[in-house]
């Protein structure tokens, strides 16, 4: 391996070739720890502030290592930029000869069969589908990868992309006819044959975890796996080993099996009567329930008037049909396809039902459309420590947000992580100058009818002060449309013209460059805006937050996990649920921050970081921001002149 002071150093290959780059000492002290832990092939937790530049930390000793890595990034965002302009980059600088490839779900590829399927019948929701659709053939034709991101004519929101992708349910295998063009059978190929592998977390875990076909085959041959933006793998993974069942996979089943009697069963008239009839059970499922974005623990939901019925009556209509499926599946491969799902759908919805395993919490969560059925283990430390201990190979951990202060026991024990060392490098920005914690004076309990009312009268003369320039975080979507609300009045009595936008109004992409765009925007988000978000410069001077980001107490899985913990004569509160809460607010405070030149003051309205013994614990998690409770001082702040 070559030596890592010199890589990193002022007359290194990475000065050379990156523009604006130089040496961070928190950077070069986290890339040897990571080198350290990919030689002995060891566990390593590292926390790494804004700014660090963590994402060389590892790459550099990664690729210099020799040994094949798997790289997990967070969103497919971050995974395309880090195989875009990342890893090029890096390899470059290094000239290393290593070969690196992308991954990312069968959802994210055309599929040659289901395109095909899908102009023959030339069924559209709506008109813009239509004019896609030759798009995406077209693309398919020419494209090397099929990759659905690279054809940027064609929304990736547009309702066409369910119809000509597959999923796992509804591939055909070997049993298609384009499996030697497939575009995800070329990807995994490539992946497999590559030194350097970039998934993101939801792909590791439901490819990998599941011992899915095609990747499975990746994890045995890696000798490190690095995942970025690790603090979101406890909820990532608790989806993968938990046991799920969504009436969408039924409907889905219903619809290919009709499509199924169009072009190929045309003589059974029994089949579409089935397809019809699952369809209706599963719309009238969808009905006992009131309203949409929904969660229920299970007790509230059999407790619903129809459920025991209308579930009944979904299982006895999916038999239905597939005792139909049985009688034709000989005929065609996809009418195949269709039984042995159906079948899988079947065990699934009576194994939800019966709730034989008692690690798993079950809920319901209700959608416009569909209802998702969740059974969510309580921990996912012992199905994650078996993959830990599977066969020796390093394996990195790495975030801005993993610890509170310094300490990442909340974390280890979350992940099984018996075994890592853990390294925490703090940001190399000037906090105490850059930026001001201002908490507001007077403001009501947080579970008053009054609070969100007291956060948008005290954001008021903050955003006053910082001309717009604001993002105003919110912790439910209830609030972010009641704040959204009573600013827009206010903005108008008080002749402030800052424009006001709102999470939901579009795309967060779409949001995120009109904010840059216009300079002095204030924008009302919630979850999506609290982590992921990039903004630098003068645009973003404020964040302002309405609580503590405590996770909801009525939530069916923090619920269950809370008397868990207690019955175990633990304290839930200071074990789980405050750290999840420091660690969450990390995230949404790292908004303001983004480099050496940016100044901002971070409002966090609730008074409990005060008023409570435990504020002391959160604020001290926070970076060691200026901290003010004098609306004067934060006047004071944004009259400075900027620094040139």
């Amino acid at each position: 391996m070559a030596d890592l002071d010199l890589v990193f150093g002022d007359d290194g290959p990475l000065a050379d070739t990156i523009p604006g780059y130089r040496m961070r000492t928190q950077q070069l002290e986290m890339a040897q720890a990571i080198e350290a832990a990919i030689k002995q092939g060891t566990q390593l937790v590292a926390e790494a502030g804004t700014g660090t530049g963590k994402t060389f930390a590892y790459l550099i000793p990664a690729l210099l290592s020799g040994g094949k890595v798997i790289v997990s990034t967070g969103t497919k965002t971050l995974q395309d930029q880090l195989f875009n302009r990342d890893l090029p980059a890096v390899r470059d600088a290094l000239k290393v000869p290593v070969t690196v490839s992308m991954l990312k779900g069968r959802a994210n590829y055309v599929c040659h069969f289901h395109l095909q399927r899908a102009q023959n019948e030339g069924r559209f929701l709506s008109r813009d589908d239509a004019q896609y659709i030759h798009k995406i053939v077209a693309f398919a034709e020419h494209s090397s990868t099929g990759d659905k991101a690279e054809l940027v004519d064609v929304p990736e929101s547009a309702t066409i992309w369910p119809s000509v992708t597959s999923t796992r349910d509804n591939c055909m295998g070997q049993e298609c006819v384009f499996y030697k063009e497939c575009f995800v059978m070329e990807a995994r190929k490539r992946a497999l044959a590559a030194d350097v592998v970039v998934v993101n977390h939801h792909l590791f875990f439901a490819d990998v975890m599941l011992r899915d076909e095609g990747v499975a085959e990746l994890l045995p041959s890696a000798n490190t796996v690095i995942f970025d933006e690790a603090h979101q793998l406890p909820e990532v993974a608790g989806l993968f080993f938990g046991e799920d069942v969504s009436t969408t996979l039924v409907m889905d089943l219903a619809r290919d099996a009709h499509a199924e009697f169009i072009t190929t069963a045309k003589d059974c008239l029994a089949l579409p009567e089935a397809t019809a009839a699952l369809e209706k059970a599963v719309r009238d499922f969808r009905l006992i329930f009131a309203y949409e974005g929904t969660r229920l623990p299970v007790q509230k939901a059999l407790a619903i008037k129809g459920f025991d019925d209308a579930y009944a009556n979904i299982q006895n209509k999916l038999g239905e049909l597939n005792a139909v499926l049985e009688t034709q599946a000989e005929r065609d491969p996809a009418l195949e396809n269709c039984y042995q799902r159906g079948l899988a759908l079947a065990e699934q919805l009576q194994r939800w039902h019966a709730a034989e395993n008692s690690n798993l919490v079950r809920w319901v969560e209700v959608f416009t459309q569909s209802v998702q059925l969740h059974a969510t283990p309580l921990s996912i430390a012992e199905g994650f420590g078996k993959q830990l201990n599977a066969q020796p190979r390093s394996w990195i951990f790495t975030s801005a947000t993993l610890a509170v202060k310094s300490d990442f026991s909340h974390y280890l024990a979350q992940m099984g992580l018996e075994q890592a060392e853990t390294g925490y490098w703090s940001s190399p920005f000037d906090y105490a100058h850059q930026a001001l914690l201002y908490v507001p004076k007077g403001m009501p309990e947080p579970n008053s009818s009054a609070y969100t009312a007291s956060v948008a009268a005290a954001a008021l003369p903050v955003l006053q002060a910082s001309r717009g320039r604001a993002f105003v975080l919110c912790t439910s979507l209830r609030a972010m449309r009641e704040v959204h609300a009573m600013l827009k009045e206010a903005f108008s009595v008080n002749g402030m013209e800052y424009p006001l936008l709102l999470q939901g109004d579009s795309s967060r992409t779409e949001l995120l460059e009109r904010f840059r765009k216009l300079g002095n925007a204030v924008l009302v988000g919630s979850q999506s805006f609290w982590e992921g978000v990039d903004v630098r410069g003068e645009a973003l001077s404020a964040v302002i937050i309405d609580k503590l980001p405590f996770a909801p107490p009525d939530d069916p899985v923090l619920a269950a996990r809370i008397d868990k913990m207690n019955a175990e004569g633990r304290n839930a509160f200071m074990e789980y649920q405050l750290p999840y809460a420091v660690i969450t607010l990390k995230q949404g405070a790292g908004r303001l921050i983004r480099d050496e030149q940016d100044r901002g003051v971070l409002m966090i309205c609730d008074p409990r970081l005060v008023d409570k013994p435990y504020g002391k614990r959160i604020w001290q998690s926070l970076p060691p921001f200026k901290r003010t409770r004098q609306q004067a001082d934060v006047d004071a702040f944004f009259a400075e002149p900027d620094p040139v």
